[in-house]
């Protein structure tokens, strides 16, 4: 099968196109027939050696991804051959014409979603539900600020507050993303390359605070964000790529709170709920995720530039059979 490989972890040109032996799944896993596979920023962490937990040399990228079951190492009654499937996770990696996964990582893949939509489940729907849901505890009627909206986490989390009954607030970097943020009927939108756009945010919750932030880029945005904070207010950071300084009395004014997100430390139990929740979510039909582009798998190089660069708008989507 054709496959990403990352040999030595480096930049971009690290991700090799290779022709490796498809994996024979063992009791208790499942041989998945990749249709699409998500990029992540998270995977290019990981490749460039800037990540805590690192896999071992050489290894193939990739957390989501979407297809059809292929053969199965023991019988599992919630999985079939050919049954339509999404992943949150794998053993072998999905940048990849087939993927080796534990049970637990494959998910029943709605009717309604496309396989390209299901690539975008794992990691953002997943993020976006459990920040919001769990660690922020967001309630109906409070004010939301997501800071850099526009991305796959970002769309996904709009969806999820819109469904929860927030009031929802968002920016963009660039004009197009501020009118996918219109379009998707967020209720004030700021572009976050104006200079002083700050003060506009403060102004749209009436001078009260927003009671949550969700930050994409906290060593950036944080120190900012506790001082448009609501009494009692939360950030949630689902993103940063560096450290940051702030100062305790912004939290200590508000009795606010700072609070982090990381898939890979939540409990079996609180994904199964999370991915049941997606599940109705899409059944339902409020739950759509946007693709931002589809590339062939050869392009892998490519798409791990373009998913840090500003205008993305949505999933970045690599097709293994495409190559």
């Amino acid at each position: 099968m054709n496959a990403i490989r990352v040999s030595a972890f480096g930049p971009p040109d690290s991700l090799r196109l290779s022709e490796v032996q498809a994996p024979d799944p063992k009791p208790g896993e499942v041989l998945v027939r990749v249709a699409a596979a998500g990029v992540n920023p998270v995977d290019t962490y990981i490749r460039a050696g800037a990540y805590g937990k690192l896999p071992e040399l050489p290894y193939t990228p990739g957390l989501d991804g979407s297809g059809t079951v292929e053969s199965l190492g023991s019988p599992c009654p919630d999985l079939a051959l050919g049954q339509r499937v999404y992943l949150s996770g794998s053993l072998t990696g999905t940048y990849a014409q087939f993927a080796l996964c534990t049970f637990s990582q494959v998910h029943p893949l709605p009717d309604a979603l496309s396989f390209t939509q299901g690539a975008a489940l794992g990691i953002p729907y997943a993020t976006a539900d459990y920040a919001l849901r769990i660690r922020a505890a967001a309630q109906p009627g409070e004010t939301l600020l997501i800071h850099g909206g526009t991305g796959a986490v970002g769309t996904a989390l709009v969806q999820i507050a819109q469904n929860l009954g927030l009031r929802v607030v968002a920016t963009g970097g660039t004009a197009e993303g501020c009118a996918l943020l219109r379009s998707m009927g967020v209720d004030a939108v700021f572009n976050h390359s104006d200079s002083g756009y700050e003060s506009d945010l403060f102004a749209a919750t009436d001078g009260k605070g927003f009671q949550v932030i969700v930050e994409m880029l906290a060593n950036l945005n944080l120190p900012r964000d506790l001082q448009l904070l609501a009494p009692g207010g939360r950030v949630v950071i689902v993103g940063s790529r560096g450290p940051v300084e702030i100062n305790p009395r912004d939290l200590m004014a508000r009795n606010a709170d700072v609070r982090g997100v990381m898939l890979f430390g939540v409990s079996p139990g609180e994904l199964r709920e999370v991915h049941a929740r997606l599940h109705r979510g899409a059944s339902d039909g409020w739950l759509r995720p946007r693709i931002a582009a589809e590339m062939p798998l050869a392009q892998a190089s490519e798409a791990h530039r373009r998913i840090l660069e500003r205008g993305l708008n949505g999933k970045l989507v690599l097709l293994p059979w495409e190559i």
